[in-house]
């Protein structure tokens, strides 16, 4: 078998395995037939075990082939035909959507990151929810994660990338209302999806003005040859504006940047093990991927490049200081994440992608590490204090010597209501979006009135009335 057959094989594996997993376990879900906890543990680790082997595997021919890009085609999902097809208009390329794998540097570190913290959480998760009411549900969610998260990082084409994206956004709102017995957890997992709903369309109005002006959203087609981070674009400055914009904007609500990032810290009642995976250690990078694998059309645009470095200070400052006014352990961590993502986007725009990658392992393996151990900080602390048998001495810190009073309290109210985010928003943007919905909603009713007639009208008035007495 030649190196690259192997390749093929071994990179279908990664993101094929997670979902022998969890298709078997949606069937018996679906009628009603749940295996016991030791089943259903054992059926998602042995299939993240095997994915991950799978992964290093890859890895090591990737190295081995002398760590060349190597792209990997599995069929069409979509295609028109050639040129001159019915639904091709003259000299026009076909829509294609094609199932690519793609193996370079980026991905594989994203490869065995994602392989590594999953496998690693899923045993942690066994023993945490044990007994728990919903563990097979939650196991079944968390292989879904999985092979999403596997898809998004190898993905060769945005449209690919768009179905890991969704698969990934699926699994952590479900995972937000976990306890969805509890109002907290139900309103962050709305608040989630709803974030996550509006801003998904700026990665698939890029992958469409990919189409549109480069003929295809493969990366291979947008990027000029060359191997990330080096590779080029041949997209005029204006083009790859619009699709780093739009990227952008995805890239905001999936990483909870400035300013949609207040779902972040309502997702922390969700389980600890999937907070740690989605919100420290994978799903909040899946903003910073996309970012550093759209880097040569980023950087033909200087516009682009600076809307995502102030996007990037504007998220590190907001969330410094709020995260400053929480007390539990949890949001101060989800504060804590939201800023270090923030100073990745700087990073990204400083054009010092290997730094930022390195960052994402690091901070990754740090934050996992400790939102695993957030139910344990408590008595950590309160274990330290006992030894120093005594409080510990509060002093000021370097702002508050210098700033007024009045100044550092009015920030930290502000910190405290994030800014008002929330409220700017729902005023600004939610506001004359329902008003502009109404008032179309009214004009739909005026306009179906006035081709209908008064007779038909009366007819539907007529046919209430007797309906209200019928039930009378």
């Amino acid at each position: 078998m030649s190196p690259h057959s192997l390749a093929w094989w071994l990179a279908g594996a990664v993101v094929a395995l997670p979902f022998v997993a969890v298709l078997p376990l949606m069937l018996l879900g679906g009628i009603g037939r749940q295996p016991s906890e030791r089943a259903t543990s054992s059926s998602v680790l042995t299939t993240c075990g095997l994915s991950s082997l799978a992964a290093l595997l890859l890895t090591v021919l990737w190295f081995q082939g002398g760590g060349a890009p190597i792209v990997l085609r599995y069929g069409n999902i979509v295609d028109l035909g050639p040129r001159g097809h019915a639904f091709v208009s003259g000299e026009e390329e076909a829509h294609r959507f094609a199932v690519d794998l793609l193996v370079d540097r980026l991905s594989v570190t994203m490869m065995l990151l994602t392989a590594g913290l999953t496998w690693i959480t899923a045993r942690f998760s066994v023993r945490y929810l044990h007994r728990e009411a919903g563990f097979f549900r939650y196991f079944l969610l968390f292989g879904l994660f999985t092979g999403g998260m596997q898809v998004l990082v190898l993905a060769g084409s945005f449209d690919l990338l768009f179905v890991g994206w969704e698969l990934v956004g699926v699994a952590s709102m479900l995972l937000i209302g976990f306890f969805h017995l509890r109002n907290g957890p139900a309103r962050g997992a709305i608040r989630a999806m709803l974030t996550y709903r509006v801003t998904d369309v700026g990665l698939l109005v890029g992958a469409i003005l990919l189409h549109h002006f480069a003929g295809s959203s493969s990366f291979f087609d947008a990027f000029e040859h060359g191997a990330w981070p080096h590779a080029t674009t041949h997209l005029s400055p204006s083009a790859a504006a619009l699709v780093s914009l739009s990227l952008l904007f995805a890239a905001i609500g999936k990483s909870a940047l400035f300013p949609l990032g207040t779902w972040l810290p309502r997702a922390m009642e969700g389980p600890t093990p999937s907070s740690a995976l989605f919100y420290g250690g994978l799903a909040v990078h899946a903003g910073v991927y996309l970012l550093m694998r759209a880097a040569p059309i980023i950087e033909r645009s200087p516009l682009a490049t600076f809307v995502v470095g102030a996007v990037g200070a504007a998220t590190a400052l907001w969330s410094t200081l709020a995260g400053r006014t929480r007390s539990d352990v949890k949001t101060s961590l989800a504060y804590a994440t939201i800023a270090q993502v923030g100073l990745m986007l700087i990073g990204i725009a400083l054009r010092w992608y290997n730094v930022v990658l390195v960052y994402v392992i690091a901070h990754a393996c740090l934050r996992t590490l400790q939102l695993l151990r957030a139910p344990s900080a408590l008595s950590d602390a309160e274990a330290i204090r006992a030894a120093l048998q005594s409080e510990p001495h509060h002093r000021d810190g370097f702002w508050q010597r210098v700033l007024p009073q009045r100044l550092t309290d009015r920030l930290y109210a502000l910190a405290l209501e994030d800014f008002l985010l929330d409220a700017l928003i729902e005023r600004y943007v939610l506001g004359p979006v329902m008003a502009l919905s109404r008032a179309a909603d009214r004009l739909d009713r005026w306009w179906s009135d006035a081709l209908s007639g008064p007779s038909a009208k009366s007819s539907v008035d007529d046919s209430v009335a007797d309906t209200e007495r019928s039930s009378q």
